[in-house]
């Protein structure tokens, strides 16, 4: 069955892009997500194909060889897997074309390596800033246990490859040039199965969910990358397995912004309390409670630091700072009495230095009137 167009796939047009394959891509892998579809084999397919397509168009490089070779680009062993991959259909066409031009010869290159894997993880500002030990499902590739990953069926083994002599690779002379390429008979691998195991089609791996251990440190930031080497896909009979790559995003919080290390958070307060001075309570990311003392006369928009209340530092002791930002509330739905009050203060207030900041504008707006009439 032909594989779908990867623009098609994601739903964009061939000139889109980054920002709106990356939108695209991301709406439908929450989708497709297998913790929202359990037990749903058409949504595991699917997610792995729009993440396959993500990875090639979101990649320039990647892109340009698809736009020109389309799906024959990346076939082979090394082709872009779910969520992420290698480049192994392009080399190939790259090393089929130069072979040892321009010192472009590869030794001892190891064929059908597995392909990277992605996930995208969302945690808490409170996970981000104590680190969490937590269990994910990635849809992936395994070794097959009925071979033992060689593609061959229990009791037998794979043989050299008549044509390259187990080498993987063969010369042929063009011309003035010496070409080599991938051997066409095993495909690279440098051996050839004459009993394929029954189980994986002599593939050597299988097609399987698996439950991961991540351990996330205390103070990542959003958009850090936590690479798990080996838990990639399987390699094809055999070959190493790719890396899997889990990227974090950190969710908005409700009462904190975090820029770095430091935390900003911003205390609503009485006029009254900021004229008059006082001390209010506001809390701290980890859990506890803190004190700041107002002093009189306290403007909006005033920050007040508390050190060492801030974000952890990954792989530190150290903490940043907590800024409180405080805002001014004026009061609302007065009383009579209230009312009256306010009053007394202003004919109180008028002449004296309490509002400084009003008599000097207004002393400036005096100023630019004179002007214009002189």
């Amino acid at each position: 069955m032909a594989k779908q167009d990867y623009y098609d796939l994601l739903g964009v047009s061939r000139e889109a892009g980054k920002d709106e394959i990356k939108r695209a891509y991301r709406k439908q892998a929450m989708q497709y997500h297998p913790d929202r579809n359990p037990d749903d084999p058409e949504a595991e397919k699917k997610f792995k194909e729009v993440g396959e397509a993500y990875e090639v168009l979101s990649d320039e490089q990647k892109r340009a060889a698809y736009d020109r070779f389309g799906h024959g680009a990346f076939d082979g062993a090394g082709r872009a897997g779910a969520g992420g991959g290698g480049f192994g259909g392009f080399s190939d066409i790259f090393d089929e074309m130069f072979g040892d031009m321009m010192g472009g010869r590869r030794q001892g290159r190891q064929t059908g390596r597995g392909a990277d894997l992605r996930y995208d993880m969302d945690i808490s500002l409170e996970d981000a800033f104590q680190g969490k030990e937590t269990q994910i499902r990635v849809p992936t590739s395994i070794r097959c246990e009925e071979c033992e990953g060689s593609g061959a069926e229990p009791g037998s083994k794979p043989t050299n490859c008549p044509s390259c002599q187990g080498a993987g690779r063969i010369r042929a002379q063009r011309g003035f040039f010496t070409i080599e390429q991938t051997c066409p008979t095993c495909h690279g691998g440098g051996q050839v199965i004459d009993k394929p195991c029954k189980v994986c089609d002599g593939a050597g791996r299988q097609h399987k969910e698996r439950t991961l251990q991540v351990n996330i440190p205390a103070g990542v930031d959003d958009g850090t990358r936590i690479r798990l080497s080996g838990e990639g896909e399987a390699g094809v009979r055999g070959a190493p397995s790719g890396d899997l790559y889990i990227f974090l995003n950190i969710e908005p919080h409700r009462i904190f912004h975090r820029e770095g290390a430091n935390i900003f958070c911003k205390m609503p307060i009485p006029m009254t309390t900021a004229a008059l001075g006082g001390q209010v309570e506001v809390p701290v990311i980890d859990g506890s409670r803190a004190r700041v003392s107002i002093p009189e006369g306290t403007q909006n928009a005033q920050r007040f630091r508390l050190k060492g209340k801030g974000m952890s530092v990954m792989r530190s002791n150290q903490r940043g700072d907590m800024f409180v930002e405080v805002e001014v509330e004026v009061p609302r739905n007065l009383s009579k009495r209230q009312k009256e009050l306010l009053r007394e203060f202003e004919k109180e207030s008028k002449g004296d230095k309490t509002n400084p900041q009003s008599e000097g504008f207004l002393s400036k707006i005096k100023e630019f009137w004179e002007d214009l009439t002189d």
